[in-house]
């Protein structure tokens, strides 16, 4: 994507400093090590339509919860025998 916006601001010289100085010892511009940081920044917040999926994720996934137990704590051993008697007893099939 070709880069076209400008965006200018305001910030104390130290930090000033300090950024560009960081970027100098990486071997980057400031404006790719902003570029990363913002690209990180974003990629890491949540919006209101990522809350409203994960709630609508958790309903339907809420009736499942609790669906199999298998008491003798080695679910991932008996699995293969324990499911289809399980679902015989609950369904007739």
């Amino acid at each position: 994507m070709a880069k076209t916006e400008v965006y200018s601001w305001r910030l104390a010289p130290e930090k000033k400093a300090a950024l560009e100085a960081g970027a100098r010892a990486e071997g980057k511009t400031v404006a790719e090590v902003l570029d990363a940081l913002s690209a990180e920044w974003l990629a890491g917040r949540k919006t209101e339509d990522d809350e409203a999926e994960q709630r609508r994720l958790h309903a339907a996934l809420a009736k499942f919860v609790g669906a199999v137990s298998i008491g003798n704590g080695r679910l991932s051993e008996t699995v293969e025998q324990e499911m289809p008697r399980q679902l015989k007893r609950r369904h007739g099939r």
